[in-house]
């Protein structure tokens, strides 16, 4: 086994957060943010145009005011695991949004996940958009 790598059961409750934060916020379920996220969050969606947040606070106003632009559905996939630390991993996923009218998109997440005393967190994540060709450097 890796020296690296987190213990089966952290891995699995990193994979079972990854797949709650589609549940959340495709449920509306606002009251169950802390469950995703660490109360210093910081919360990247600059390539959707959306800007860079911090905290839970920030993130669920965003949420509640893009309500009619936002997927109806969020999928993760090839979730990708890397321990920092034994309290402490970087995670790489895709993610796919099914939106009104069928419209399909993709997004890369790149997230660091804390240990607090309730479970495993998402302390910072930066969505990247997919696109068909490649982003332009900044």
């Amino acid at each position: 086994m890796d020296g690296n790598a987190l213990p089966p059961s952290d891995q699995l409750a990193i994979h079972a957060l990854m797949g709650l934060y589609g549940h959340v916020i495709d449920e509306r379920q606002w009251d169950q943010m802390s469950a995703l996220f660490t109360t210093d969050v910081v919360y990247d969606m600059s390539d959707f145009g959306l800007g860079r947040l911090h905290g839970m606070d920030a993130i669920r106003g965003l949420w509640i005011e893009q309500i009619p632009h936002h997927p109806l559905a969020h999928h993760a996939t090839n979730i990708v695991i890397t321990a920092d630390s034994p309290d402490k991993a970087r995670v790489l996923s895709k993610g796919l949004g099914v939106g009104h009218g069928g419209r399909v998109g993709s997004v890369v997440y790149r997230d660091v996940v804390r240990r607090e005393s309730q479970g495993w967190r998402i302390a910072e994540r930066v969505g990247q958009l997919r696109r068909t060709t490649p982003a332009s450097p900044s």
